[in-house]
C-alpha cells in the first residue's frame, strides 16, 4: 500500500510521525511524508530509515506573511498542489495521513480529488494546543472547523482516551488509540547507581512547566544534580542563563530525541510537571512518561490532571500539587528513600514491559492498515 503522509513540521523533530512511518515502511508499505519546513533547517528532499521525506520551505507569499496563522492557506495548497504532482509523478498513494488539524483541509482536498482514504491523526485537541497563544475567536474557529472537516474522515487515531472521547462527543467515526509509547531498551530492570541523586527534565522549557522557577527551586536542594535539555524557542535562553547560577544544574542545551532515553537512563528520576488549570495539559499524555517507563525511572507529574492519574494507576512515579512546596517534598523523599525510588522505577519498566512499548501499539496501527482499505 501507497501511504501519503502530510506533518506540519520538518519530521526529523517529530517522533511520534517517525516511529509511525517507520514502522508501517517495515511492514512493507511506502511512505512518503509532505513535510512543513518553515525555517528551512532541511534540504528539500530526503529518505530517512525507508521513509520519503518531501519538505516545503517558506517562499514567496510565505516567507512575507506576518506568522504561521496567515502562512496556513498557503501551506495547506503547497501540500495539496505537492500531493498531486507526487501521484501524476508515479507515487500512486492509497491513503491520505495527517498528523494534526493544521493539516486536514489539505488531506480532504486530495481525498476528494484523487478518491483515496484519509486517517485523521490527531496528536491532541488542537483547540486547547493553540489557545495559549491565539485569541478566542481564532480558537473557537478551530473547534468547528475540526467537527466540520471530520465528516470526510474514514478512520481517526489518537494518543489517549481522553482525546477519544473527546472525538466521540461529536462524531462516529471509528477511533485507534495508538499511544506515544517508546521501544523497549532491555528486558531486565537496569538499577540507578549515580553517586548523586540526578533528577532530569528533557523538553519545552516553558512557564507552564514551572519555568524559570524550577532552576531555583532544585538549584538550592543539597545532594542533587538536575540536568535539563530542552529546544531553542520559550525561555531557553533565559533558563540557559540561570542555570549558570548554581553548581548541581547542568544545561545541555537541545538533544536529539535519538539521545533522550540514553540520557534518561543516566538518572534516577524525571520531571514532568504541567500547569494544571490548562486544557491542553489536563488531557495530555507527556512523552515523558513513556519515556521514563521504558528506562525504568520514576517521575514527578502534576495531580489532578490525565498524567497525574495515568502514574498513580501504574504507580510508576509520584504525583503532587503544582507547588515549590510539593516538589520539594517529594524530590527529597524519593532522594532519602532508594528503595522508593528503585519501587516505582520497577512498576514502570514492567508497565513498558507489558504494555506501554511501541512493539504492542505498532500491531494496533497496523491492524487498522491491514482493515482500512
Amino acid at each position: 500500500m501507497n501511504i501519503l503522509m502530510i506533518l506540519s513540521n520538518p519530521f526529523m523533530v517529530d517522533p511520534r510521525v517517525y516511529k509511525e512511518a517507520k514502522s508501517l515502511v517495515a511492514a512493507g508499505h511506502s511512505v512518503t511524508v509532505i513535510v512543513w519546513d518553515r525555517k528551512k533547517d532541511y534540504r528539500s528532499s530526503d529518505v530517512v530509515d525507508g521513509v520519503r521525506v518531501v519538505r516545503i520551505h517558506n517562499h514567496g507569499l510565505m516567507k512575507v506573511l506576518p506568522g504561521d496563522l496567515f502562512r496556513n492557506p498557503c501551506w495547506w495548497w503547497k501540500a495539496f498542489k505537492k500531493g498531486l504532482q507526487l501521484y501524476r509523478d508515479g507515487f500512486h498513494f492509497d491513503v491520505v495521513h495527517c498528523h494534526d488539524l493544521d493539516t486536514l483541509f489539505a488531506g480532504i482536498c486530495l481525498k476528494r480529488k484523487m478518491k483515496v482514504k484519509l486517517v485523521y491523526d490527531a496528536h491532541e485537541i488542537f483547540a486547547y494546543m493553540i489557545a495559549r497563544n491565539m485569541p478566542k475567536f481564532i480558537v473557537n474557529f478551530a473547534f468547528k472547523m475540526e467537527k466540520k472537516l471530520i465528516n470526510d474522515v474514514d478512520q481517526i487515531i489518537t494518543v489517549n482516551e481522553p482525546l477519544k472521547e473527546y472525538f466521540k462527543s461529536f462524531t462516529d467515526k471509528p477511533i485507534c488509540i495508538v499511544m506515544n509509547c517508546k521501544d523497549l531498551i532491555s528486558k531486565e530492570h537496569q538499577m540507578i547507581k549515580n553517586d548523586i541523586f540526578t533528577i532530569c527534565y528533557i523538553g519545552v522549557i516553558h512557564k507552564g512547566r514551572m519555568f524559570p522557577e524550577l532552576v531555583d527551586i532544585i538549584g538550592n536542594i543539597n545532594n542533587v544534580r538536575f540536568v535539563i535539555a530542552g529546544k531553542k524557542e520559550g525561555l531557553y535562553e533565559e533558563v540557559r542563563k540561570r542555570c549558570k547560577l548554581y553548581g548541581n544544574i547542568k544545561f545541555l542545551g537541545t538533544l536529539p530525541f535519538d539521545k533522550v532515553v540514553p540520557k534518561t537512563l543516566e538518572t534516577d528520576v524525571i520531571i514532568s510537571i504541567f500547569e494544571p488549570n490548562n486544557k491542553n495539559n489536563q488531557v495530555g499524555l507527556p512523552n515523558k512518561v513513556f519515556e521514563a517507563m521504558v528506562c525504568g525511572r520514576p517521575i514527578i507529574v502534576s495531580k489532578g490532571i490525565y498524567s497525574g492519574i495515568f502514574v498513580e494507576k501504574n504507580k510508576c512515579g509520584i504525583a503532587i500539587e503544582y507547588t515549590k512546596e510539593a516538589l520539594i517534598d517529594a524530590i527529597v523523599k524519593l532522594r532519602d528513600n532508594p528503595k522508593l525510588c528503585n519501587d516505582l522505577g520497577k512498576n514502570a519498566f514492567y508497565a513498558a514491559i507489558s504494555k506501554y512499548n511501541w512493539n504492542e501499539q505498532k500491531v494496533k496501527l497496523l491492524k487498522l492498515y491491514s482493515e482500512i482499505l
